[in-house]
């Protein structure tokens, strides 16, 4: 009689995408999300002290995003995944404990720092161990639905935060908040690793130029960071402003909330679809961002409720490209280099989303909403006509 391994390869991925999932929700499922705005108003603070707290979070972001890639690379992905969650947790504890702008605004560069540490870092080391189970082809799956984990922890904390807001006001929304950065910490200290850091006192500025120059090296590399930004960045930002495109369909304000979770599950329902999507191909991922991108034109320019349902669409088909060109990426790099070059990517994404800020703050300020959604969605027939050039270069490179 034979007998079944009990820690074979299923067992194994079944304890890292357990975890994965798991962590993917926590990371998400912050109360202070929706409010955090109302408890800064509540201090005391000034539109402009808002708008700099945030400016200070992104610019903590962007300068951390691709050293901590290369830190992850030198030293242990699982470290610095539970490390992150922690910094992010006692920056939350300063906002309840001493609510002023100095400590909002050391809250937010440990929120920063902490996001920074985990970006990058964590699909490295999901696919790193995907592939040394034998199982990398279904990283695009399995990436889609931690992202859908994601987003149902955010909905999830968009209809909590109100209730414990009001029976225990901002305290009891922030105890929480720590409380879930806490529960994923210590989620990220069950992650599987099995990669050695790397040696050397000089291991992550090596480890930043080793990634650097594979990026510059190889056009496959190089063509597949610029597609994560190119897909993700646009709908990213246009995403903060859903809820001005909802409202300006003529709904009461106490209808936005639930129209927004129409576009939220449309997302949710793109991350389970992207496994199935990795079928499609390069041809196949043009003509889905296409689509997407008509239908989030025509969705908005309808300005309608019923237009919304395109949006949707939109939005989740923009998810599944997301997870998409996130595993063509991992698919191009080296092991040494994967989480450094994942943060490039993150990178020129933050970059691109604040261009896009910017953008729509000209547009939208002499136009509807529904002309700035339909203005940037053009961004992705004119993305999925780049991918289709470069299939017909290819092919034509190929002939003898």
């Amino acid at each position: 009689m034979t007998l079944t391994p009990t820690h074979g390869p299923d067992v194994r991925a079944r304890r890292l995408t357990t975890t994965l999932y798991g962590y993917a929700f926590l990371e998400d499922f912050v109360l202070l999300y929706p409010v955090y705005a109302l408890l800064f108003s509540d201090t005391g603070l000034t539109v402009w002290q808002i708008s700099s707290l945030f400016a200070l979070w992104s610019v903590t972001g962007v300068l951390l995003e691709v050293p901590s890639g290369a830190w992850a690379d030198a030293v242990s992905r699982r470290l610095l995944l539970w490390l992150g969650p922690l910094l992010t947790a006692a920056g939350f504890a300063l906002w309840v404990l001493l609510p002023s702008y100095g400590a909002f605004a050391v809250g937010f560069v440990l929120w920063g720092v902490g996001g920074a540490l985990g970006s990058g870092a964590l699909e490295a080391l999901v696919y790193d161990e995907l592939e040394r189970l034998g199982a990398a082809d279904r990283y695009a799956r399995v990436m889609g639905r931690a992202r859908a984990a994601g987003l149902v922890a955010v909905m999830a904390a968009m209809g909590l935060a109100g209730p414990v807001l009001a029976w225990g006001g901002h305290t009891a929304v922030g105890a929480a908040s720590v409380l879930v950065c806490l529960l994923a910490a210590a989620a990220a200290t069950r992650f599987p690793e099995h990669r050695s850091p790397a040696a050397g006192h000089d291991g992550w500025t090596a480890t930043l130029r080793a990634g650097l120059a594979e990026a510059r090296a190889d056009r496959s590399v190089r063509g597949a960071l610029l597609l994560v930004p190119a897909v993700s960045a646009v709908w990213g930002a246009l995403d903060e402003y859903t809820p001005l495109l909802v409202r300006d369909t003529g709904v009461a304000d106490t209808t936005v909330p639930w129209l927004l979770l129409l576009v939220w599950a449309g997302a949710t329902a793109g991350s389970l679809l992207a496994g199935e999507g990795e079928r499609l191909g390069t041809t196949g991922l043009a003509a889905l961002l296409a689509g997407a991108g008509l239908a989030l034109a025509a969705g908005s320019v309808a300005g309608t409720p019923a237009g919304l349902v395109l949006v949707a669409l939109a939005f989740g088909g923009f998810q599944a490209a997301t997870v998409l060109a996130d595993a063509r990426l991992q698919r191009r790099i080296e092991d040494t280099g994967r989480a450094t070059l994942t943060s490039v990517a993150g990178l020129g994404t933050e970059l691109a989303t604040v261009a896009v800020f910017g953008g729509y703050a000209v547009i939208a300020s002499g136009n509807a909403h529904s002309t700035a959604f339909a203005v940037f969605a053009v961004v992705y027939p004119a993305t999925a006509a780049l991918l289709l050039a470069g299939v017909r270069a290819r092919a034509a490179r190929a002939r003898p």
